[in-house]
């Protein structure tokens, strides 16, 4: 049966983030059909893009609060029927202000998937296929993500004439379609895993002497989640270009089609999936083979991101549009290879409060994701050079990497 479960975990991640990911390919294009000056179009939608991530960042301390008191199944599917409802909403925005108000209000309700995913992972798995657990629900993440473009920009090009006939623009069509899958999720989800396998979760006695002031002492003090959480920043800002900015990027410096540049970003996502898969078993193996977490764990992540900012750095040198997708999807493979680690060190050093854990170090991860568009779009506006933002990706890169040598948890923090 955990099987089945970790299935419909990744299932509904990759759902989440195909929906997630539907407004990076026609970024520009909704700017233009919303009245945008086209000098201004990268920083307006580098902020309806970020205030997603805002809206994700400041739920997940609640989402992760509902999982581990509610339990992760009813939490779970309560929150994919309402962020799929207003992802079919955001089609439904009648100028740049509405579309960033329900768009940071869709960000807000995904807050809890991965808290629940992590929740459900930690009652289901034992310690030693956490990893692998994690690596195959990450993989879930970055299928989704990686196929999200293709899809976007091939649904796009062949909305065309019905856009047409509706009198409305094509990319509301795509947000319209994306909401169904999460929506038919659910009601399979909640007919398929039954109760008694995730239950709902009850207080303990030892639980009712712990006091929510000892609660978030214990959170605001520790030095290892603080760098848990900074981790999480660092990795999940340069991660999010290739759900944001990439496929634009692809065009602008590429001249690339919008439908290639999708194709493209699909495949350096790819790499991402492998990386996922491959890190988490290569995690549990060395974890089994040493019974050392930090060589197990952190080893493999410091090895990750810094490979990754080396790689991501030489691409931006190469010419050969097809060579540099190549290494750039290699880099998306390092990161990805060791970004497991953070989902395996949150579950394991989350205790019995794995989501409330997972969902602070998530939190900072989306403040990170939250200011790296914004950011990027204020580069390539005042510079006019959109290899800028390959340059900021890979020093975010290598102050991960940096984090990670460092992180070093001796146990959990909640028993």
């Amino acid at each position: 049966m955990r099987h089945v479960i970790l299935s419909f975990l990744c299932l509904v991640a990759a759902i989440a983030y195909i929906q997630r990911a539907a407004l990076s390919v026609p970024a520009l294009e909704v700017a233009k059909d919303f009245g945008v000056p086209e000098e201004s179009r990268a920083t307006v939608m580098g902020w309806v893009q970020s205030v997603w991530y805002l809206g994700y960042a400041l739920l997940q301390m609640p989402s992760g609060w509902l999982a581990d008191r509610y339990g992760s199944r009813i939490t779970l599917a309560g929150l994919c029927v309402l962020w799929s409802l207003l992802t079919f909403l955001t089609g439904l925005s009648f100028g740049i202000v509405s579309l960033a108000v329900i768009w940071f209000l869709m960000g807000a309700a995904q807050a809890g998937a991965f808290p629940c995913a992590a929740k459900a992972i930690g009652q289901t798995y034992p310690e030693s296929q956490r990893a692998r657990a994690s690596g195959i629900l990450a993989g879930g993440m970055l299928i989704g993500g990686a196929i999200a473009p293709v899809i976007a920009a091939n649904i796009l090009v062949n909305l065309n004439p019905l856009a047409t006939s509706l009198h409305v623009y094509r990319w509301q069509l795509l947000l319209w379609l994306f909401a169904v899958p999460g929506i038919i999720w659910a009601i399979v989800f909640l007919m398929s895993i039954k109760g008694q396998v995730l239950p709902l979760v009850r207080r303990e006695s030892s639980e009712a002497t712990e006091g929510s002031g000892e609660i978030w002492g214990r959170l605001l003090t520790s030095p290892s989640l603080a760098l848990l959480c900074a981790q999480q920043f660092f990795r999940a800002a340069a991660m999010v270009f290739f759900l944001t900015w990439f496929p634009t990027f692809l065009q602008e410096t590429r001249g690339v089609s919008l439908k290639e540049s999708g194709l493209l970003t699909t495949y350096a996502g790819i790499g991402g999936v492998v990386g996922s898969l491959l890190g988490g078993v290569i995690s549990d193996w060395l974890f089994l083979k040493t019974g050392n977490k930090r060589l197990s764990r952190q080893g493999i992540a410091v090895v990750g991101m810094a490979s990754c900012a080396v790689l991501i750095t030489v691409s931006a040198f190469v010419a050969d549009v097809n060579v540099s997708i190549a290494i750039v999807a290699l880099g998306v493979f390092c990161a990805a290879f060791g970004g497991v680690s953070g989902y395996t060190v949150a579950i394991e050093f989350g205790g019995k409060r794995a989501g409330t854990v997972f969902s602070a170090m998530n939190m900072c991860g989306n403040i990170g994701a939250t200011l790296f568009p914004i950011t990027a779009g204020w580069l390539v506006d005042m510079t006019g050079n959109w290899n800028q933002i390959l340059y900021f990706f890979a020093i975010i890169m290598a102050i991960d990497a940096v984090c990670w040598s460092v992180l070093n948890p001796k146990r959990p923090l909640f028993e």
